[in-house]
């Protein structure tokens, strides 16, 4: 199994040189930011991008101590063709420049929450997105706040995608739960995760349980660690949602500009 993370994050500043991943490349042409390091977003392009063609949007939000250009290496291992995606800068700085991280205060959801949405009305002005295929996800913290937005807005977004994130506790995240019962989640479990702990994922269970929410579990046998395993199921996962069965037919694939990666 690939490790991804942890491993040292982009710098804050780019460069022009092509840069490998786990034996993904990552062509910076394809990771568009809007106006420098003041933007806090950055843009992944598809490969062979079709502007007659409504996209699937992945929006994912950062690890603590990440930033906006984690999804440079994220999309790579995704997909390059299946998705336009943007990475949104948490609200607060961690310990270093380059380094922020998402609060989980009334304060702070709601400026996560303006951030977010302001990053999918520029994708949507960027690209041919389809309003009906925008995915929230992120990894760790990026995961349990991607949770927490998601279903405080359920007709912006698809689904939503937490990475061994924990679900959100407190300011109420099942507030709209008449909204919520058929709302696609997936939870992505590190089985020996020090942050996300067994114990207080089946406490999870129980509550998606009462609630009756639709949630999908995956568990990988690992620490904290996020590996290209995982982004390949999600990219699998995101996939059924896109096309509404669990395995694209072949009218499916000739239908989306894309490979499966």
């Amino acid at each position: 199994m690939n490790r991804l993370f942890a491993a040292p994050e982009f710098p804050a500043s780019g460069h022009t040189t092509t840069t490998r991943v786990d034996g993904a490349q990552v062509d910076p042409d394809r990771v568009r930011r809007l106006a420098g390091a003041t933007e806090p977003q950055s843009f992944f392009a598809p490969q062979h991008y079709e502007a007659g063609y409504s996209y699937p949007l992945i929006v994912w939000l950062h690890s603590a101590g990440g930033n906006e250009r984690q999804i440079a290496r994220i999309m790579p291992l995704v997909s390059t063709r299946n998705y336009v995606g943007v990475g949104v800068r948490g609200i607060s700085r961690a310990s270093a420049p380059a380094e922020f991280c998402w609060t989980q205060s009334t304060s702070g959801i709601a400026a996560a929450e303006e951030r977010i949405l302001a990053a999918v009305d520029k994708a949507q002005s960027k690209f041919n997105v389809h309003t009906g295929r925008i995915f929230l996800a992120g990894y760790e913290a990026g995961g349990t706040m991607a949770l927490r937005v998601a279903l405080r807005n359920p007709g912006r977004f698809a689904a939503a995608v937490s990475v061994n994130g924990a679900f959100p506790e407190g300011e109420r995240p099942l507030a709209r739960l008449d909204h919520l019962r058929k709302f696609p989640l997936l939870v992505a479990h590190c089985r020996d995760s020090g942050t996300y702990p067994v114990e207080r994922l089946c406490r999870e269970l129980s509550l998606f349980h009462a609630a009756g929410l639709s949630v999908t579990l995956r568990q990988y046998p690992c620490g904290d660690e996020l590996t290209t395993q995982m982004l390949r199921d999600l990219d699998n996962w995101l996939m059924e949602q896109v096309t509404g069965c669990s395995a694209a037919t072949e009218a499916d694939a000739q239908e989306l500009p894309r490979d499966r990666n």
